[in-house]
């Protein structure tokens, strides 16, 4: 039997959100797939792509690309969600499979009609959240399933906390960590958080647009804790303008026996095999895995890509779904719920608009 080709194309639009995280370009080491189209409205950011790509054509329209080239898979690549939604329904109304940039959406209410038009139509969409796709955190997926750090009690993470810190990089940067959250504790329960602004809690009249227009974002300091299935618990802290630039950003997991701490862009794993860390006791040192390591960017899209095409076949999930997008943010506009009500909120959340809109 011969293999299935698979004929791809992605969508960017320079000026708006550009090609995201370079979405367009992990077609390109693929052997089973010919990358034939990309479309921008913008001519010198177009013809840039066909280069980077090596496209056989390109289209100021991406609908035009979408009826002219019966294309399999499409990258809906711009880092603005303002027109998410619109790409996205128009590529699975051409039959086509989707890899899109993160956020997704802007809230859930658009996020629930993506993953109801997927499932209607039969499609798969795999979201950017590379780093659940690198063989390390793959790895240290199996260990903790396999019992190796013991009963998983709880998951510290951590904002790049730079200048974005707060609102911007719970949306920008923690919908990575939330992501990964849910890949080793399953969905949240609960969350209670607090979001601040100048040391005052955060009022409706704080949300803004982030810098670019993916969604409402509040103050500069952010801390949530969210309660997961077996009594784990998941803390997530985003402080604005810490020290470190930006090394602190990461995941620890918390097991009875072990701990594994995974930095913010996959790109360090460790493991501290002891039961309670104690920083005054001699021998307690964190040592690295020794795991075969894949790069967040252009190994992250790559696999992200060749998975997707495995769920078509097996007719699967991808490992970072539209549904798991959706819970992503469902988790950040949970923090927000939460502050507003003062009170612990419950999942899923009964109001699907954002919460800073209300």
């Amino acid at each position: 039997m011969t293999a299935k080709r698979y004929r791809a194309g992605a969508i960017g639009h320079t000026g708006k959100g550009n090609f995201g995280h370079r979405l367009h370009m992990p077609y390109c080491n693929l052997d089973n797939v010919d990358f034939i189209a990309v479309a921008d409205p913008d001519k010198e950011g177009r013809q840039k792509a066909v280069v980077e790509t090596g496209a056989d054509h390109g289209y100021a329209s991406y609908h035009d690309m979408l009826a002219k080239e019966s294309l399999d898979i499409v990258s809906v690549c711009p880092r603005w969600v303002d027109q998410h939604e619109e790409m996205i329904l128009a590529c699975l109304s051409a039959g086509c499979h989707i890899y899109c940039e993160k956020p997704m959406a802007a809230d859930l209410a658009s996020a629930d009609r993506i993953v109801a038009a997927a499932g209607s139509a039969g499609l798969k969409i795999a979201v950017a959240h590379q780093g659940v796709y690198l063989p390390q955190v793959q790895a240290v997926r199996e260990w903790v399933s396999s019992g190796r750090i013991g009963k998983l009690l709880a998951l510290e993470a951590y904002g790049k906390q730079d200048h974005r810190g707060g609102g911007e990089d719970t949306l920008v940067l923690g919908t990575h960590l939330f992501n990964m959250m849910r890949l080793f504790a399953g969905n949240p329960k609960t969350v209670m958080a607090r979001v601040g602004k100048e040391g005052a809690d955060v009022v409706l009249t704080d949300a803004q647009e982030a810098n670019e227009p993916i969604g409402l974002i509040a103050g500069d300091f952010v801390t949530s804790t969210f309660l997961f299935d077996a009594d784990v618990t998941g803390h997530f802290t985003s402080r604005r303008d810490q020290p470190g630039k930006g090394r602190g950003y990461g995941l620890v997991l918390i097991g009875e026996t072990a701990r594994i701490a995974i930095n913010g862009d996959a790109g360090f794993v460790s493991m501290l095999e002891s039961d309670v860390w104690t920083p005054w006791e001699s021998g307690q040192t964190w040592r690295d895995l020794g795991v075969p390591m894949g790069s967040l960017q252009s190994d992250g899209n790559r696999l992200a890509v060749m998975d997707l095409i495995a769920a078509v076949e097996e007719n699967r999930d991808p490992i970072s779904s539209a549904d798991d997008a959706r819970w992503a943010l469902e988790m950040i506009h949970g923090i927000y719920a939460s502050h507003l009500s003062s009170t612990r909120v419950s999942f899923p959340l009964d109001i699907r608009t954002h919460p800073l809109a209300h």
